[in-house]
């Protein structure tokens, strides 16, 4: 059976993916500039609707937009590492 192109965009991850019931490019084009900057370059596929809840937390407690892309940064590293421990669980109880 074949996948869909989306699912093979998402690559082999083990996190959760979510069905949208928004236009994310839509969401995504009104996002502020700095934002829509990093997550061009982000190394997870973040919903826009995500990562503006993560930038709007952290403008609404008086970080600047850098601090704030900062924030997202330490999120998508936390993100990354629990995906990777789910690999290598994975990987060591297939042995």
């Amino acid at each position: 059976m074949a996948r869909s192109t989306s699912a093979r965009n998402l690559g082999q991850s083990s996190l959760r993916r979510h069905r949208r019931a928004r236009d994310p490019m839509a969401v995504f084009d009104g996002l502020p500039a700095p934002l829509r900057q990093w997550l061009s370059q982000a190394a997870l596929p973040w919903s826009p609707a995500s990562a503006h809840r993560i930038w709007s937390t952290s403008r609404s407690k008086g970080l600047s937009p850098e601090e704030a892309l900062v924030s997202l940064s330490r999120a998508e590293a936390r993100m990354l590492a629990r995906d990777h421990h789910s690999t290598i669980y994975q990987l060591n109880s297939n042995t």
